[in-house]
Order: structure tokens, then C-alpha cells, then sequence
């Protein structure tokens, strides 16, 4: 396990290496360009650093030269989308370890990270941390996510986070205030749903001593509280109509009245709002106000329920399991049984990631591990994997109902060959016996729709 500093002004490409990365171990800082590379370049140094040459206050040419002045010797590798003769002789020259041209692989990524390591291998660290807690994944619904975050993070507009329940709406709102143009004020989370009429004014506005008959002391709304930062108002969708005008009108002029007040006092707030409910067909129905609807949906990101993108299965089950392997403090164990990760990519995961996050952590505190398909199944309460029997040919017998269509056993199984290599797609490829270009093309279509492989592979 190594340090690694991944600096890129692109959030999506920042997030899909260091995810990459975090996935065989490494503990990842990550940096949006070369002044937060500086930042980061302190003691304890990293033990590699993959860094994008141009952006915005630096080069990654610059950053190889504060390196030297300023640290041990380190690793470098550059990142470029605009790559030439004359960048990568002077990298190579001024002694960068790699020179990655932008899309790469990032199987090739990660086997020039081992290189890189292998000749410079990471100082002992006897300290020992948990997994940040991000948004996983590398699907390209994800990662419109991703993209999408990084457009509106900084801008000074409302946003509403779209998604069925347990997709990670909140952990969208908490990387917009990350990103944003004030991630040191602080994050204010409200769940809409969770209180009554009566007491959402009062949560989100705040009362005067003597407001009510239980208002024993001044008490400061959410609103108030998030004051240079973000509120985070999930499940806006079931505010009642009467409190609907009252935070329409906060949105059009900024201003908190607390209940009891006499005088209302201006706030800078971001709000982000999310909902699991189809705004537009509530705002049809005549149960939610269309001009609030344009005031929080100022910008809208929608988040892909976990059916839409089992391809990230696999990473998400190897994050959650590092998660609460160090939570619980269990011991490394082997990787994720095939048939464990075929029980997985057959459930239809109603509750999302949040489900699988709570059918993992018991499984693991049950058995210990991820390895015993029978816990799985029981937790999932489905019937197990159909296998084929040693004792005579295939018949209907043979498999549990009900049956699925072939594409999707397909599916299954790549996933769970994938699983059973740690995600290498070329030793996956091999046990399949096809071309590696043949599985990314097979891994892409059981997403739904043909697209044609960055590699040149089939069409």
C-alpha cells in the first residue's frame, strides 16, 4: 500500500484514477491543480505522484521541479490529453518515471503505478486509515455524475439531485460543497421528510423564546447554521403546499424570519435539494409549486439507481468490504467469491446502494468474510446461482426459477470472473478464453446499447 497524490483540474478523471488506485489499496489525496499540489506536499511525503501536465497556476512540469527542490526523490508520472514530442522529451529528460497520453487504460495506469513503486518502494507507515467516504464508480452514468458536479460545483445556483432512495443523493451534495467556492463553511443537512409540519418552519427558519409553547430558548434554523455553506434539503418533495411559499420566498430574497422574530436578518446559503419523487408529475398534479420547482432546480443531476450500472458492482463491493473490514477490525481476507458476486448482480437492488452497503456489513459480521455464497443468498432471500450437476446432462431441473434471460446470465458471469480476478480484464479475458477487446465490448453492450471499444476492438 502506498501514498499516491493524484492532481488533475478534471474532477471525473481525477476521480476514476484515484478510485482505481484506492481500489488495489493505496491511500489517494487527490488535488485539483498545482497549487493544491503544493498543499499536499508535505511530511509525510507521498510515494508517487500522477499528475496532469497543464492546468490552471502550473504545469506538472513546474510541479516535477518543486519536487525536487523541496522533497526526497519521488516518482512522477504525467497525465496529458495534449501530449507531444517536445512535452514528453523534456519529461522524460527532466526525469519523469512514465508519460500517460489521456484516455488511457487504466490497467495499463495501474501497471505503471506498480513499476514506478517496484523502484521506489513506499516507506513502512504505521498509521492506518478508513476509506473516504465518496462517490464509487466508473460507469459512465457515474461519471456524468462526476462531470456534472464538477460544472455546477462552483457556481453560485441551487442545484436538485434526482434519484431513487438510497442511490447517495447526499454524498452528491456533500461533493458539490467540497468542490463549491466556500467547502470550509459548513454543511447542513435537513431531512425534509423526517419532520413534521408542524416543527419544519421552526428546523428550517428557527424560533424566538416564547414562539410557541415549547420554545423554551432561542434556537437557530438550519438556514441560519449553514451561513457560508451549503443546506442540504433532502426530500424537498414532501413539503406540504403552506411551507412551499415560505421557502420560495427565502430562495427569492434571502432573507430568515424565525418564528416569534420581529425582523428578518439576510443569509449566503447554497441549497441543494433532492428528492426521490417526479417533481414534474407532482407539479402536474397540482402538489408542488412550478415556480419553486424552477427556483431549486436551477440545475439537475440525476444519479442512475445501482440495476443501471452493475458494472460498478465489483469496485462498490470491494469498497464497502475494506470499509467495514477496518471498522470491525477483521483480518485481510481472500477476494470476493464468483458465486457471491453473480448472487449480487442477479438481485434487483430496490434499496440501491444503500442496500448493498447494509447486505454486506451484515454479511460480514455474520461470517467474517465475503466468501460463503450461502450467506449471501440467505440475507437476499433469493435462490442460488443454477450450476450445472456432475450426475448428467443439463435439464430445467438442474436450475433454480425463476429463469433469467441469457443476456443477463452473461452478465453474471462476467462479473463474477471479473470479481474473481480483482477486475483485471486481461487475466479475466484469458479464463473466458476471448479477446480482452471482445470482453470490454460484451461488458459494454450488457449495459444497454452497443458501443464501439476505445481500443479499436470489435464492432
Amino acid at each position: 500500500m502506498a501514498r499516491i497524490l493524484v492532481v488533475d483540474d478534471d474532477l471525473a478523471i481525477r476521480e476514476m484514477v484515484a478510485l482505481a488506485l484506492e481500489k488495489r489499496g493505496h491511500r489517494v489525496e487527490r488535488a485539483d491543480g498545482f497549487a493544491a499540489a503544493l498543499r499536499a506536499l508535505r511530511e509525510p511525503w507521498p510515494d508517487l505522484i500522477l499528475s496532469d501536465i497543464y492546468m490552471p497556476g502550473g504545469s506538472g512540469l513546474d510541479l516535477l521541479q518543486r519536487i525536487r527542490e523541496q522533497a526526497e526523490p519521488l516518482p512522477l508520472i504525467l497525465m496529458t490529453a495534449k501530449g507531444s514530442v517536445e512535452t514528453a522529451a523534456s519529461a522524460l529528460r527532466d526525469g519523469v518515471f512514465d508519460y500517460l497520453a489521456k484516455p488511457f487504460d487504466l490497467d495499463l495506469m495501474l501497471e505503471r503505478v506498480q513499476a514506478a513503486l517496484r523502484i521506489h518502494p513506499p516507506a513502512p507507515s504505521p498509521e492506518v486509515e478508513g476509506p473516504e467516504s465518496l462517490i464509487i464508480g466508473a460507469h459512465p452514468a457515474i461519471v456524468e455524475v462526476y462531470k456534472a458536479v464538477a460544472r455546477v460545483a462552483p457556481l453560485p445556483v441551487p442545484v436538485l439531485v434526482l434519484g431513487e432512495t438510497g442511490t447517495g443523493k447526499e454524498l452528491v451534495a456533500q461533493a458539490l460543497h467540497r468542490h463549491g467556492a466556500c467547502p470550509q463553511g459548513p454543511f447542513v443537512p435537513v431531512h425534509c421528510g423526517a419532520i413534521p409540519d408542524t416543527l419544519i418552519e421552526s428546523e428550517l427558519f428557527g424560533h424566538k423564546k416564547g414562539a410557541f409553547t415549547d420554545a423554551q430558548r432561542d434556537r437557530r434554523g438550519a438556514l441560519v447554521q449553514a451561513h457560508g455553506g451549503t443546506v442540504f434539503l433532502d426530500e424537498v418533495g414532501d413539503i406540504t403546499p403552506m411551507f412551499q411559499v415560505k421557502l420560495l420566498r427565502f430562495l427569492e430574497d434571502g432573507l430568515v424570519l424565525p418564528l416569534g422574530a420581529e425582523r428578518a436578518e439576510p443569509v449566503a446559503v447554497r441549497v441543494v435539494a433532492a428528492t426521490h419523487r417526479d417533481l414534474k408529475a407532482l407539479v402536474t398534479d397540482g402538489r408542488f409549486r412550478e415556480d419553486l420547482y424552477y427556483r431549486l432546480a436551477g440545475y439537475e443531476i440525476r444519479i442512475p439507481p445501482l440495476r443501471e450500472r452493475l458494472s460498478d458492482l465489483g469496485t462498490l463491493v470491494a469498497h464497502f468490504q475494506q470499509r467495514y473490514r477496518l471498522e470491525f477490525g477483521l483480518p485481510e481476507r481472500g477476494q470476493v467469491a464468483p458465486e457471491v458476486l453473480s448472487l449480487l448482480a442477479a438481485h434487483p437492488w430496490p434499496g440501491n446502494i444503500r442496500e448493498l452497503s447494509h447486505i454486506l456489513r451484515r454479511a460480514l459480521i455474520e461470517a467474517g468474510s465475503l466468501e460463503d455464497a450461502g450467506t449471501i443468498q440467505r440475507l437476499l432471500g433469493t435462490s442460488p446461482i443454477p450450476s450445472e450437476r456432475k450426475d448428467g446432462p443439463l435439464s430445467p431441473a438442474h436450475f433454480a426459477e425463476p429463469f433469467v434471460p441469457l443476456e443477463a446470465m452473461e452478465r453474471m458471469y462476467l462479473l463474477a470472473v471479473l470479481a474473481h480476478t480483482g477486475g483485471n480484464k486481461t487475466e479475466a479475458a484469458a479464463i473466458l478464453g476471448i479477446e480482452r477487446k471482445t470482453l470490454a465490448r460484451k461488458l459494454r453492450r450488457t449495459e444497454g446499447g452497443e458501443v464501439d471499444d476505445p481500443e479499436g476492438g470489435e464492432p
